[in-house]
């Protein structure tokens, strides 16, 4: 949808005064190069101030409508660059080129303008709107808009600083030809990171779930527009805690993960992993039959883009239905075999996609007559990937089509992440793994490994974390509030037996793990990192905090595979490394499986061990 046509009724008086001082302006090799001199499609009124609705809403639908621009990227520069995809012959030389590391300064992809148009519009909607102005109910009346702007600028600034690695820092909107000569400072990811974690402390903590009321645009919910507060923060904290080892950065940023969970349904509410589980049917000898127990493709379809208490997808950019409309997301045909490409998508799984989601020991637990339990583990030999974790097989799947010109018969592929129109930016899986991340950064791995085993309320704390650490640590994971009321753990017994796939349905808590892999507390190959043969207690932690984060890192591939975090994720974890260089190599060589390491190693251009490397750059301007 051209979101920026929406409120035009009505909005006649508006023009374009951003957009007529920039294309006023010279080529230059400072500031102004990252704006588009041809563009007409800066969306402020020519006035001091945004002072009434009109404007307010149309500058801050506006600024969506530009967000539309980096919405495919988003997931291509996360996804093309990591272990889990791979290019087919049908891919473009820009795809192939982000694959390879050798991003050319005229790459589709390789657009920093793109984001500073968002970031000017955003910078000139935060110098100009009337956040004074005040209804007569004494309430502040742009409030709502002004909170969410200042979200979109930080988000859209660390895509922009995770990507080119440092970047021009501008926050004051350039308006003239002398504001785009000037010599603009050059922002890290830590220093990008740690302005706008102080620039959004300003931000009153009711506008963490409150969001300005725009309704239903196209039968699609507006409040999924937006980039909750509490999740940006806590994106830029783990980042933070990442580039610095700052351990500090890392409890600020779980919780921030933290408020987002216990806020998202209002004040003290709950807002529970749930217990949506693909596995095997007890006693199944032939291993074709599963159950559900809940719906894994829930927040990927068009019927979740109406949230509910219970929905999974928090974030998207929405996209047009088709290309004549404006900004059509191209990912679903990427992805997808679809008429538009003759059945031929461009990405495809990864043999190291593969073998991460094989390399899973997925647990099978039937109940025996006397209440106890059997454990069992699926083969590893199962065809259509349903070998270990299950979550590939429920995204991805392959079959046969028929070329409509030739009648030649097409081998196809479906991504079910991709068949909506829009792109999903946020869902709630991915916030609990992020907390897992932080917490286990900032020295809890056990609480971070509940996370992924069991999952985690106020009683398995209580029973089972607090014992290992200390009383001032113990305080700190009290803040992290799981009521067993509100977060009742499913237990072995509440699994559905051969003939019923229904368990109470408060019992509403897993582990992440178990979503795709089998019982995961009951798995034995599953359990808590550690190292019992050392004596001291810091290098006991740091071992276990590795074997953590490598559980993470592969957790991150299961669920998240093909939705664009992967990269970064690979980023992150590189980093904790002490050699980050060799970290990332091993990760993104194995991209087509241990035994073609060499060939992905010599089709990559870049030498990676050089951290450099991991970033974009463009003419000269941007990057290392």
């Amino acid at each position: 949808m051209n979101i920026k046509n929406i409120f035009r009724k009505g909005a006649g008086q508006v023009c374009c005064g951003i957009a007529a001082a920039l294309m006023a302006l010279p080529v230059l090799t400072s500031c102004e190069d990252f704006f588009d001199q041809e563009s007409d499609d800066v969306l402020y009124a020519d006035q001091d101030h945004l002072g009434n609705a009109v404007d307010s809403i149309y500058s801050v639908t506006g600024i969506m409508n530009k967000l539309q621009v980096i919405a495919d990227r988003t997931i291509l520069l996360g996804e093309v660059r990591g272990d889990l995809t791979d290019l087919t012959s049908k891919a473009s030389n820009d795809l192939r080129e982000l694959a390879t590391f050798s991003v050319s300064d005229n790459n589709m992809y390789n657009s920093p303008r793109d984001y500073y148009a968002i970031i000017n519009n955003c910078n000139y909607f935060l110098h100009y709107a009337n956040i004074e102005l005040k209804s007569n109910r004494n309430e502040f009346i742009f409030m709502k808009e002004y909170a969410a702007v200042k979200s979109i600028r930080a988000w859209v600034y660390l895509q922009l600083a995770i990507n080119y690695g440092r970047v021009p820092f501008v926050t004051e909107p350039i308006l003239t030809k002398e504001e785009g000569e000037r010599d603009y400072p050059m922002y890290t990811i830590a220093d990008v990171c740690q302005y706008f974690i102080n620039d959004l402390q300003s931000i009153p903590e009711r506008y963490n779930t409150e969001y300005p009321s725009y309704r239903n645009i196209r039968n699609t919910a507006s409040q999924l527009f937006y980039f909750p507060l509490s999740i940006v923060r806590g994106d830029l904290n783990l980042w933070l805690g990442t580039m610095t080892q700052n351990k500090e950065a890392y409890r600020q940023a779980a919780l921030n993960y933290y408020q987002y969970i216990s806020e998202r349904n209002g004040m003290n509410s709950s807002f529970p992993i749930g217990a949506n589980i693909l596995m095997w049917k007890p006693g199944s000898t032939t291993w074709r039959e599963t159950i559900y127990t809940g719906d894994l493709t829930d927040g990927f379809g068009s019927s979740s883009e109406t949230p509910t208490k219970e929905s999974e997808l928090i974030t998207m950019i929405p996209g047009d239905s088709i290309r004549a409309e404006g900004y059509y997301s191209e990912l679903r045909n990427l992805f997808n075999s679809t008429v538009d490409n003759d059945l031929k998508p461009s990405l495809t799984p990864s043999q190291g996609m593969f073998d991460i989601s094989e390399a899973q020991k997925n647990c099978c637990v039937s109940r025996r007559s006397d209440g106890t339990f059997s454990v069992s583990y699926a083969p590893d030999d199962l065809g259509q990937h349903r070998s270990g974790d299950l979550r590939l097989n429920e995204f991805y799947s392959t079959g046969i089509g028929y070329d409509d010109a030739t009648g030649d018969m097409v081998e196809t592929q479906y991504i079910y992440k991709h068949m909506t129109r829009n792109v999903h930016i946020y869902r709630r899986q991915m916030i609990y793994l992020r907390l897992a991340e932080a917490l286990n950064g900032a020295g809890y791995p056990r609480m971070a490994f509940h996370i992924l085993s069991t999952g985690v309320n106020n009683t398995l704390k209580n029973d089972t974390i607090y014992k290992f650490y200390n009383a001032s640590d113990s305080i700190f994971l009290s803040k992290f509030d799981f009521p067993k009321s509100d977060y009742e753990l499913v237990r072995a017994e509440d699994l559905p037996s051969k003939t019923s796939s229904t368990f109470p349905k408060d019992h509403n808590t897993i582990g992440l793990h178990t979503r795709g892999s089998g019982w995961t507390p009951l798995n034995e190959h599953y359990t808590m990192p550690d190292d019992t043969t050392t004596t001291d207690p810091q290098v006991r932690l740091k071992r276990q905090m590795e074997g953590v984060d490598s559980l993470i890192l592969n957790e991150s591939a299961l669920e998240f595979a093909f939705e664009g975090v992967r990269y970064y994720d690979i980023m992150r974890y590189a980093l904790r490394q002490p050699n980050p260089g060799k970290a990332m190599t091993e990760v993104i060589y194995n991209r087509r499986g241990k035994k073609e390491r060499a060939a992905v190693q010599a089709e990559i251009k870049a030498n990676l061990y050089d951290q450099n490397s991991w970033f974009l750059k463009w003419n000269g301007k941007i990057g290392f």
